[in-house]
C-alpha cells in the first residue's frame, strides 16, 4: 500500500515527500494481505479482535499523513528545502566531514546503527544515537530530555566536542560566506535584517525534521479499522504488549517519547548494559531520584533501529524485550511471549519518508577550510569545550 506523505505549510503550499513501506512481510498474492512466517499466536475470535483493537485506540494513536504543526515555528516549503540542505551539509563541523546525517541515517531508520556514535577526530560518543523519525512527537529530545524541542536539540550536535564539534561563529561564517545560502535564509525567514543566525539554522533543522514521519504501519491500517493487516502473532503479541505492562511507558502516537523512568524499576540491568558512570537525567535535574532515568524510548521503526539502549549494548529485539520484560516489570517472558511481542512490533514500521539528496552550494575563497580529523581542533575557549556531548 502507497501513501502521500504531504507536509503542510502556512503558504497553503505543499512540501510532497512521497515513500512506501519498507520492511513489509511477504503478501499473500490470494488475500493481498501479509503473509504469516513462522509460528502464529492463538486465533481470536472477531469480538476479541474489535475489543483489542478498541483498546489498542485507547492507548496508542496512529501517526498522521500530515505534518503536525511546531510550536513557534511555521513549517513552510523554504524552510524545510533549506532544513534539508543543512541537515546534509558537512560543512557545518568543524572537519567538514560529519552532517546531521551521519548520526541520523535516514536510509537506515533516522539512527547510524552502532552502538554509539562516532564523531571529531574518531572519538566514540557515550550514547546510542536516537532515531529522527517521528521525533517531532516526542515530549522532548534526547535520552535524558535536556532539550525541550528540535530546535535546541539541533544545537547540540554541532558543538558538542565529541560530534561536530563546530561553534556558532564557525557556522555562521561558512553560511555567510556562500551568496546561495545567504539568498535561501532571506527566503525562509523574511523580514529580519540578519536571518543568517544559529537560531534560524535550528529553525529551519527543525522545520526539516517536522517532515520525517511515518505513517501507515500495518499497526496504524490495525487502529483505523483493517484488523486483517495483522496475523494471529501479532494481534498476540499486541495484547502481550498491553497486559504485561509493557504500554505503560511505550503508550501515545510514538509508543513511547512522552515521560521518563528508572532503567531498572523492577531489577537494574547488568554494567554491561547499564553503564554505572551514565546516570541518566540526573545530568540535567541534578536530584538523586533521577538518577538511571531515562526518556521512555519511543518503538516507533524499532526494527530498523539497532542497537538498542542508550548504551547500545543490545542487538537482538527479542533480547531486548525480554530484558526489558525483568527490568522494567519483573516478568520472565516465556520465548514465545517475547516472540509474539517482538513480533507485534515489527509491525510498527511505517512508510519511511523519500528524502532527495540536495546539491550544495559550492563554497568561496571566504569560507572557512576544515580541518579534518583533529581532535578538538578549536580554541579551548570555544564552546566545543563546554558543550555536554552526551545525546
Amino acid at each position: 500500500m502507497r501513501y502521500p506523505l504531504l507536509a503542510s505549510v502556512a503558504s497553503g503550499t505543499f512540501v510532497a515527500v512521497v515513500g512506501m513501506l519498507t520492511m513489509a512481510p511477504p503478501m499473500d498474492a490470494a488475500t493481498a494481505q501479509p503473509r504469516s512466517t513462522g509460528v502464529t499466536g492463538p486465533t481470536m475470535s472477531p469480538q476479541e479482535v474489535d475489543e483489542l483493537r478498541k483498546a489498542a485506540n485507547d492507548t496508542f494513536k496512529p501517526i498522521p499523513s500530515m505534518v503536525p504543526d511546531v510550536r513557534g515555528n511555521p513549517v513552510t516549503r523554504e524552510k524545510t528545502e533549506l532544513g534539508r540542505m543543512l541537515w546534509f551539509d558537512p560543512r557545518l563541523s568543524a572537519s567538514g566531514i560529519l552532517s546531521c546525517n551521519s548520526c541520523h541515517n535516514l536510509a537506515a531508520g533516522g539512527s547510524d546503527n552502532i552502538e554509539t556514535s562516532i564523531g571529531h577526530g574518531w572519538q566514540k560518543g557515550p550514547r546510542n544515537s536516537p532515531t529522527v523519525l517521528n521525533s517531532v512527537f516526542n515530549v522532548a529530545q534526547f535520552w535524558d530530555g535536556r532539550a525541550e524541542d528540535l530546535r535546541t536539540q539541533a544545537k547540540g550536535p554541532i558543538q558538542a566536542a565529541v560530534e561536530m564539534a563546530a561553534t556558532p561563529e564557525h557556522v555562521i561564517n561558512v553560511l555567510k560566506s556562500i551568496p546561495e545560502y545567504q539568498s535561501r535564509f532571506r527566503t525562509a525567514f523574511p523580514g529580519e535584517s540578519d536571518p543568517v543566525t544559529f537560531d534560524n539554522v535550528a529553525k529551519a533543522i527543525e522545520g526539516f525534521e517536522a517532515t520525517l514521519i511515518t505513517p501507515a504501519a500495518r499497526f496504524d491500517q490495525f487502529l483505523e479499522g483493517n484488523v486483517a493487516v495483522l496475523n494471529d502473532r501479532e494481534k498476540n503479541g499486541l495484547k502481550l504488549f498491553m497486559e504485561t505492562g509493557c504500554s505503560g511507558c511505550h503508550s501515545g502516537i510514538n509508543l513511547g517519547g512522552q515521560d521518563y523512568f528508572p532503567f531498572g524499576v523492577v531489577e537494574r540491568p547488568g554494567s554491561d548494559i547499564l553503564p554505572p558512570e551514565d546516570k541518566g537525567r540526573f545530568a540535567v535535574t541534578k536530584t538523586a531520584s533521577d538518577e538511571y532515568v531515562f526518556r521512555a524510548v519511543p518503538l516507533r521503526n524499532v526494527e530498523l533501529t539497532t542497537p538498542y539502549f542508550h548504551s547500545g549494548k543490545v542487538w537482538n529485539l527479542e533480547q531486548a524485550v525480554a530484558i526489558m520484560g525483568v527490568a522494567q516489570l519483573g516478568k520472565e517472558l516465556t520465548p514465545q511471549e517475547t516472540s509474539d511481542i517482538a513480533a507485534f512490533l515489527r509491525t510498527l514500521t511505517g512508510q519511511q519518508p523519500r528524502v532527495e539528496l540536495p546539491l550544495l552550494p559550492a563554497s568561496t575563497a571566504q569560507t572557512p577550510r576544515p580541518e579534518p580529523l583533529v581532535k578538538n581542533s578549536l580554541e579551548k575557549s570555544d564552546a566545543v569545550e563546554k558543550q555536554n556531548s552526551l545525546r
